[in-house]
């Protein structure tokens, strides 16, 4: 079984009481019971930026787990964007001038980045009728795109698996990528159990050359807790790697959260046992689900997502359905309910979600009123927009204006209208349909 240095080393020191003479002020005692675990960087205990004992050595452990060299974020899978994004530019010639291809259901994280590093964005767009969560690319949409940038674009950033649980075919669009020159980054931030299927799916291993996985959404790693992974021989070494996450990350991480990131690696080792039992588990609540008359999409594992209207309710109404049972569901909106079990859940767990629903009565088919994506006009960049005198207006009043900060639900955080864009009449339909009442603007 993997070791976890950071988990033994804070749990000694806490057992020893020792009088702390340095932050946090609670000083190992306080009201939440988990103080005294929470340290600095006090002698012993590494640094998480510059590692040489404790965090060097779990790192290591995380790296020999995920067959590449795995790095820790305290600060979530956003941290690790930025820090790649800069990484990838730099290494291909820099950041001044730079252009990511990037797919259009991108995490405001990369948003922040673009605003952040100034590299120019060029999108890949869904198809008209899809939802704002994905963004089914293809190998041959990548390639197209790269041919009609003619060698401009240096990086190309895609979200697999998005929200709702799809999957892109991460090692076609690898090889599309390779034969043009430009990296590929993937923002796999629901995909961290991904490399303890059997066989892997996890995109390291289907030729991402950087991505992220987010340990606390499918792990039992605490909120933030988080990975960067870099392809080996990249050419782009551990201080280098560590020098990007210091330059956005704080410098006081948490040490709560980078034990649970400990902690996870001989759970890793385990997993695919735990796998092996739990997905047929989950599989079976989906099949009796479609049986009922359920639709389901996506085609990640571990996630079970809820076509709503078809089955005749808002996935609003399902979900208060579900919380009126003390079931509270990942997400939900006019057409989606996302639920995320992991193994934490237990077959009892699965058997009462399961139960829940079906028994909803099925009910006429609602029809979608989604408004269809279109292409907006870019009135000025992300950087230039998101640094602009900037006011508050609502929608109604917005028509024309150009956006200054991504107009966003959280969760998911994708943006249904990104910064530097002009606001038109379907900006404003779309906004409205899923509950956005007020924008920033540029002025």
């Amino acid at each position: 079984m993997y070791p976890t240095p950071i988990c033994d080393f804070v749990r000694a020191y806490a057992a020893r009481h020792p009088l702390r003479l340095h932050m946090p002020g609670h000083k190992g005692a306080g009201p939440l019971g988990v103080e005294a675990l929470d340290i600095t960087e006090i002698d012993g205990a590494d640094e998480l930026y510059a590692p040489g004992g404790i965090v060097e050595r779990s790192e290591a452990n995380a790296s020999a787990l995920f067959g590449a060299p795995t790095f820790y974020s305290a600060e979530g899978s956003s941290l690790a964007i930025r820090a790649m994004l800069l990484l990838a530019l730099a290494h291909t010639g820099g950041v001044a001038g730079a252009t990511v291809l990037a797919g259009r259901n991108a995490h405001r994280a990369f948003v922040s980045a673009a605003a952040l590093l100034g590299f120019d964005v060029e999108w890949l767009w869904p198809d008209s009728g899809a939802s704002y969560h994905s963004c089914a690319v293809t190998a041959g949409d990548v390639e197209a795109a790269l041919d009609r940038l003619g060698g401009r674009c240096r990086a190309v950033y895609l979200t697999s698996p998005d929200y709702l649980g799809h999957t892109l075919d991460i090692a076609a669009i690898a090889g599309v990528c390779r034969r043009r020159g430009a990296l590929l980054l993937v923002d796999g931030a629901h995909g961290a159990y991904l490399r303890c299927l059997r066989p892997s799916r996890h995109l390291m291993d289907q030729g991402a050359d950087m991505c992220c996985d987010s340990a606390h959404k499918t792990l039992p790693a605490l909120t933030g807790g988080a990975y960067l992974h870099v392809r080996p021989g990249l050419g782009i070494d551990d201080g280098r790697v560590k020098a990007a996450l210091a330059l956005f990350g704080s410098s006081s991480p948490s040490w709560l959260i980078l034990q649970s990131l400990d902690a996870c690696n001989p759970f890793l080792e385990a997993l695919p046992d735990r796998l092996d039992v739990f997905l047929p588990k989950l599989d079976g609540v989906k099949a009796a689900l479609i049986r009922h008359g359920y639709a389901l999409t996506g085609d990640e594992p571990m996630k079970l997502t809820v076509c709503a209207r078809e089955y005749g309710y808002t996935g609003d109404a399902l979900a208060a359905a579900l919380m009126e049972k003390d079931i509270y569901p990942e997400f939900h909106d006019p057409d989606f309910l996302i639920l995320m079990p992991t193994p934490a859940n237990s077959g009892d767990d699965l058997r009462r979600v399961e139960a829940t629903l079906l028994s909803i009565p099925r009910r006429a088919t609602l029809p979608c009123h989604a408004p269809p994506f279109h292409v907006p006009e870019r009135v000025l960049s992300i950087r230039e927009a998101a640094f602009a005198p900037r006011r508050t207006l609502p929608v109604a009043a917005c028509e024309g204006r150009t956006l200054a900060a991504s107009a966003l639900c959280c969760p998911p955080c994708v943006p249904l209208a990104v910064c530097g864009e002009k606001i038109d009449g379907e900006t404003i339909e779309r906004l409205r349909y899923y509950g956005i009442e007020a924008c920033e603007v540029v002025g």
